[in-house]
């Protein structure tokens, strides 16, 4: 993870004082727009190793997933031929053998979807008009597990043959990469989002 600061003496999004791990994730990278094709990619994975889990426990194995994956880069795995037994007794990652399957799958289906759209970040962020959509709960009970529009997102996933990509992981996904800004009003992170807007395409072409 690159790390460029961590608050001190600060009000965060209560999820994120657990630990200084969970407080570096915060301060640097959630909600924090993201448009690479690869990164997206590897927020969608990981969002989809979690399931079931905590995010604490994928962030713990973060960096060992990036070696094992291939840094999530997208053409490279699509292309790889995965050696699952290897990977199911690597206690560096969630040793799941339909999450570790689903990571390649979802290559494969990222690789496809560009070729017809472009990018993965001009598809993904098409769902929120290429524009983040800011809310400003006031408790962490406020905030939905998934919404109308992560439904949509799931399904249409789904529909290009993506796996673990369910409501709450897309909700989850969106939260990440900042196509939903989800800090608490009183977050000391509730500032403009730190990046330019993706393109938003048309997909009734």
């Amino acid at each position: 993870m690159n790390i460029e600061f961590v608050e001190h003496n600060v009000t965060r999004c209560s999820w994120a004082v657990s630990g200084a791990l969970m407080q570096q994730y915060h301060d640097n990278e959630w909600g924090i727009p993201t448009h690479d094709d690869d990164l997206l990619f590897e927020y969608l994975c990981l969002e989809g190793a979690q399931a079931g889990l905590s995010w604490h426990s994928i962030l713990s194995r973060r960096e060992r997933y990036r070696e094992v994956f291939d840094g999530f880069h997208i053409d490279t795995l699509a292309n790889s031929t995965p050696n699952v037994d290897a990977l199911m007794a690597d206690s560096g990652i969630i040793r799941n053998r339909a999450k570790i399957l689903s990571v390649y799958a979802n290559a494969r289906a990222a690789r496809s979807l560009r070729q017809t759209f472009g990018s993965l970040n001009s598809y993904l962020w098409h769902f929120v008009g290429g524009a983040t959509v800011v809310n400003r709960p006031n408790a962490h009970d406020d905030i939905p597990p998934f919404t109308e529009t992560s439904t949509q997102m799931s399904r249409a996933l789904r529909e290009q043959n993506f796996n673990f990509v369910g409501p709450t992981i897309c909700y989850a996904f969106m939260q990440a990469t900042g196509m939903v800004d989800d800090h608490l009003a009183d977050c000391f992170r509730t500032v403009p989002p730190r990046s330019e807007h993706a393109s938003a395409i048309n997909l009734s072409d």
